[in-house]
């Protein structure tokens, strides 16, 4: 007897795959830009509360699946969400490679010697692209497994650790750069709806 039929394993598998490739490109990109010696397993970005929130999408997943498997096959939704995925890995890498060693998983306190504000690519039209990279991403694997609770979920909840990272973070990108930092903060929007 067949467990999960196409859509379920083409979907869990793009969702897998998403996943790793995110992960490990993460951490080989920071080993590559800061040097092995300076990245520790935290660049995986993985935490307590993604392996939960992961792991109840994942239930999501199954329990629909499992009782409503017509929910699954919208397959112009779930491509759309894959396009997301797609879309979001291509933002937050640019971020990364653009922002090279001025790009850091943790938020610098202490301005270091080679930390420069940039402006230019993808910086010049948001001043956050990793974020919003993450974001899109993160909604976009949700609508691929076509997650109705988790969508929701997910937007709101890293909508709400950006908004709150986000003013945190400035406050030192002022304190290092000073009004070269307010004039790029008001030209350039944040790329995190609603979050200025």
């Amino acid at each position: 007897m067949e467990i999960f039929n196409y859509t379920a394993g083409r979907q869990l598998s793009q969702m897998f795959l998403a996943t790793f490739f995110f992960h490990i490109s993460e951490y080989f990109l920071a080993v590559a830009i800061h040097g092995k010696k300076n990245v520790t397993l935290s660049s995986l970005l993985i935490s307590k509360h993604y392996i939960a929130a992961m792991l109840f999408s994942i239930l999501e997943y199954l329990g629909e699946y499992f009782f409503c498997p017509e929910l699954k096959e919208y397959w112009w939704i779930s491509n759309f969400g894959l396009a997301l995925i797609v879309i979001g890995e291509i933002i937050r890498k640019m971020a990364i490679v653009t922002a090279g060693r001025s790009f850091t998983h943790l938020i610098k306190v202490r301005r270091e010697e080679h930390h420069k504000l940039v402006t230019h690519g993808i910086y010049a039209f948001v001043r956050h692209p990793s974020y919003l990279g993450f974001w899109v991403w993160s909604i976009g694997t949700q609508i691929m497994l076509l997650n109705p609770i988790s969508t929701i979920a997910f937007a709101a909840v890293v909508w709400r650790f950006f908004a709150g990272r986000i003013p945190y973070e400035e406050a030192y990108l002022r304190r290092f750069f000073g009004n070269e930092y307010v004039e790029y903060a008001q030209r350039v929007p944040s790329g995190i709806p609603f979050v200025k």
